[in-house]
């Protein structure tokens, strides 16, 4: 049985702690208080995993339901949006929203960066009229300043290295390491992270690297998975050497660890081909980036005595992002997507009580089609598992996926987050729950310490379908289904700046800068682009219409028909595989 109130006990040490301490905001840099356990409001929300299961301090279960706000890792040096609306009131309207986590994109570079306190490499993008109070603020300033914004809404924050370098694409670099920034860098800027704010448990956690993939097409960029660690790609072994480093500065932290891209068959290596172009035969399970996590089941993990703090984080998305084998031409359902993806890339690690589960990245547009049931199916097995997840995203300015909020962040998407809403912890009265124990989440939600006062909970309760199990790192054993074939294209497009997104249920006409020249060159700049992949999947959902010209270049496979093969096609070229657009194809 797991204790409970055990912050009664810690009564008299309130008083001791009451100079780390004050309003809603804690002191950075203090002497380390671990000593003298969880006593206020800058130490008491500490979490750990027991199995599939996510706890507090008191053993109460607690569900994290989150969205990602993206901007820092970018060379925004702030939140993207911020250029419009205001700061503190977003963050409040996230959390009035039902949100109680954030996952902040950041990179390695930004973080040495206030690691060293050095300037930013350029002024942050930041409207001062919405912003009076944000007046000649840094980006570390509006870091923490989010923090503490935060804080006082009830939400909680978890960083994501989305990138080695600070970088509108970096997403796209398949390692943790570039030729400025390297291994040891990364583990650098994560210590000093995790020292910087050992004292407030705001930030609750810290996702090692965003979506690690790569595939033997390029061997030296491949994301590999296995007990060889002396390989510099091992991704494993640089997720616990990091895990290490962070816990061993704040032993209380959650480590998100995401999976990789492929993983060799049965028959097959790590030094294996990618492909028999002859016979067409795949050596590799190939899923999502950062959704492959078979190798958990030959090498799981390893922690040691800070296993509780371990968190497997998979990414996972729908048709519009790729057009995997698994969505049959839009002909696929729960069952489908659970036997030819979901069970054996991710979810066994919880059918078999392994670790919790985070879904760091899901999410797309509303379209009325196979691309939406697949958000409902996704969105119906983390309500009913409890599952944790972070919704990508609040940006609008993401091109494969789109927003909760749209009209330059000014407006929430209603439709999308009435499909979101389902999957947030709240009470069966529709009242939010945030992660903290002191605070409500928002303006009308409760805190967790309320929520288990007025005796609900969280296991057992309508939805869940398992309960919390000893933790176990023993390797599973599950079958596997039938192979994938297919390699993904990349996920989760951080773009620049968009400005021709239009609301849901409006139509307009798309701006054409010049005529085109480039087949894909949709806003006839002369480039090839995000901000073109953007346009092309606003009008494949009907958000605006193109001109004949724009339709005309549209058409980059050369089949006369403007449909989401373009959009596959495009997306793959903008990454920078070599195909070719348009009928010369």
């Amino acid at each position: 049985m797991k204790s409970t109130k055990r912050i009664i006990a810690m009564a008299a040490s309130v008083a001791m702690l009451s100079a780390v301490c004050a309003g809603t905001s804690c002191d950075f840099g203090v002497g380390d208080v671990q000593s003298v356990a969880a006593a206020d409001d800058c130490h008491d929300d500490w979490l750990h995993a027991e199995g599939n299961q996510l706890y507090d301090m008191d053993g109460n279960a607690v569900w994290l339901t989150g969205c990602n706000w993206f901007g820092f890792n970018v060379g925004s040096q702030v939140f993207d949006g911020v250029w419009s609306i205001n700061m503190h009131d977003a963050i409040k309207g996230i959390a009035d929203h039902g949100f109680n986590f954030l996952r902040v994109p950041v990179s390695t570079q930004i973080l040495l960066q206030w690691m060293n306190d050095e300037p930013d490499p350029a002024e942050p993008k930041v409207n001062i009229y919405s912003n009076p109070e944000l007046t000649g603020f840094n980006s570390k300033q509006l870091f923490n300043q989010a923090v503490e914004w935060c804080k006082e809404s009830g939400i909680k924050i978890m960083i994501d290295i989305h990138s080695a370098e600070t970088h509108a694409a970096g997403h796209n670099f398949a390692l943790w390491y570039n030729d400025k920034y390297s291994t040891e860098d990364l583990y650098t800027a994560l210590e000093w992270f995790a020292d910087y704010y050992k004292d407030d448990d705001t930030v609750l956690a810290i996702d090692v690297k965003n979506e690690p993939h790569g595939t033997a097409n390029t061997p030296n960029d491949m994301a590999i998975w296995n007990d060889d660690y002396s390989d510099p790609r091992n991704w494993k072994a640089v997720a616990e050497t990091a895990a290490s480093r962070i816990l061993a500065k704040n032993p209380n932290l959650l480590i998100m660890i995401e999976g990789i891209e492929v993983y060799p068959k049965e028959d097959s290596t790590w030094e294996s081909l990618h492909v028999d172009y002859t016979t067409m035969y795949y050596y590799y399970y190939g899923t999502w980036w950062g959704g492959n996590f078979r190798g958990a089941k030959d090498y799981p993990i390893d922690l040691g005595k800070y296993q509780s703090q371990l968190v497997y984080s998979p990414h996972d998305y729908g048709p519009l992002v790729y057009d995997q084998t698994w969505f049959h031409d839009g002909e696929f359902t729960f069952d489908s997507l659970m036997d030819e993806c979901w069970r054996d890339n991710w979810f066994f690690i919880y059918e078999n009580n392994m670790a919790p589960l985070l879904i760091g990245e899901w999410g797309g547009f509303m379209d009325d089609g196979p691309n939406q049931h697949w958000m409902e199916c996704i969105r119906d097995l983390i309500k009913q598992n409890h599952l944790n997840h972070t919704f990508w995203c609040y940006n609008e300015n993401s091109g494969d996926t789109g927003g909760l909020v749209y009209d330059n962040f000014g407006k929430w998407d209603l439709d999308k987050y009435a499909l979101v809403k389902p999957s947030l912890w709240q009470t069966d009265d529709g009242v939010f729950v945030s992660l903290d124990h002191q605070k409500g989440l928002g303006e009308n939600g409760i805190s967790v310490s309320k929520y288990y006062a007025d005796g609900n909970n969280l296991i057992g309760s309508s939805g869940a379908t398992t309960t919390p199990a000893t933790t176990t790192t023993t390797p599973v054993t599950t079958t596997t289904t039938t192979p994938v074939t297919t390699t993904p294209a990349p996920v989760t497009t951080t773009t620049a700046k968009v400005t021709t997104t239009a609301p849901v249920s409006q139509t307009t006409s798309a701006t054409v800068i010049s005529p085109a020249k480039l087949y894909g060159d949709l806003d006839g700049n002369g480039v090839v682009e995000m901000t073109d992949l953007t346009l092309l999947s606003q009008y494949l959902i009907h958000d605006i219409t193109l001109t004949e010209d724009q339709l005309l270049y549209a058409d980059v496979t050369g089949d006369s028909d403007v449909d989401i093969s373009d959009m596959s096609h495009l997306k793959q070229y903008i990454m920078l595989e070599k195909i070719i657009l348009g009928p010369q194809k």
